[in-house]
Parts: C-alpha cells; structure tokens; sequence
C-alpha cells in the first residue's frame, strides 16, 4: 500500500515540477538575449526532462507493474487511453526544442556560441 501511494505521489509531484518547468523554460527562452538566460533556460529544461522521466518511469509501474489496479484495468480505460495520446502529442511536440536545446548545450560544452534566433519562437509553441 506505501509503494503505491508513493508512485502515486511521485508521479503528481512530477506534473508539479514539469509545469514549473515549461513555464520557466519559455521565460527564459523569451528572454535569450539577456545575460545568463540561456543558462536558465537550460536548467529549466533539464527539470522539464526530469518531471517527463518521472511520469513515465512511475506511470509504467503503476499501470504495468501491479502496484496499482493491474493492467488489464488500464488497458480497457478509455481516459488511460486519452492519457497516453497527449503523452503522445506531448512528445512529439518536444522533438524539435529537444534537439534544438541538445545542440546549444553542445556548442556551449565545445566553447561555441549557439545560434540563439529560434530562441523566442520556441518560447511560444
């Protein structure tokens, strides 16, 4: 019953910390120009990564692994259904911001500056 309720509340506290993320992220993306922005939005994104790797690891056990009430429940929900098709459509929303953000990083690491001229048109989708 414990594991339960804390898969549970990891997984809530993971929509917390994704939503910060989001928000902060296209603040600071917004932002770009200013000193220590991008560094922000970096981190910012890093949560966001985070809050996403913890909502599917705790969704997968609470649906898959018996803690909750078991797979063929889920399976036949239509509303688990509608969950995993805006999980779906989160995802592939996230592709282009993912390698766009990936790159900068590695341009920073090798000591280039980024492009930074999509930086507010990710802000907004």
């Amino acid at each position: 019953m414990t594991i339960r309720w804390l898969l549970a509340a990891v997984h809530l506290l993971g929509l917390g910390v994704g939503l910060g993320a989001v928000y902060a992220r296209a603040y600071e993306l917004r932002r770009i120009r200013e000193a220590g922005a991008l560094a922000r939005a970096l981190v910012a994104d890093a949560f966001w990564g985070l809050s996403a790797l913890l909502w599917i690891v705790t969704g997968l056990l609470r649906a898959f692994a018996g803690f909750e009430k078991g797979t063929a429940y889920y399976l036949h929900n239509t509303l688990f259904w509608i969950k995993m098709g805006l999980l779906l459509v989160i995802l592939v929303l996230e592709v282009r911001p993912i390698i766009r953000l990936v790159t900068w990083r590695l341009q920073l690491r090798d000591g280039t500056e980024p492009d930074l001229s999509a930086a507010s048109g990710m802000a907004t989708t």
